[in-house]
């Protein structure tokens, strides 16, 4: 399983908050823009790929201990968002790609979900 540093390279992802942080370890991935369902099908050291980018994704991933957040499709999280992240030790990464390209390329990279 990739490291997130190694995913946040491969996959040219932009880190907005937490950058010290990025040297950890990552094993699997969750895609949904419903916090409820990432509070539920997410778990420790996971990545979610959401297109959420409000100040709620950091409650969840600090909730969750997640690896970190991967924001899509362009969306870019206020600063109040990133302090807090920082704040709280949460990695927000964004991308212009969609999340479906993302949760392929986590794919190839060797991420997996829960089957």
């Amino acid at each position: 399983m990739p490291s997130l540093k190694e995913i946040t390279q491969k996959l040219n992802l932009e880190v907005v908050s937490s950058a010290s942080l990025v040297d950890r370890p990552v094993t699997g991935g969750y895609a949904s823009d419903l916090l409820s369902c990432a509070m539920k099908g997410a778990q420790k050291d996971y990545l979610w790929v959401t297109l959420q980018s409000h100040l709620n994704v950091v409650a969840v991933a600090s909730l969750l201990n997640l690896a970190g957040v991967i924001i899509t499709e362009g969306s870019q999280p206020d600063g109040e968002t990133i302090t807090r992240a920082e704040k709280e030790g949460v990695v927000l990464l964004v991308t212009p790609k969609t999340t479906f390209t993302v949760v392929g390329d986590l794919t190839l990279l060797g991420v997996k979900g829960d089957s």
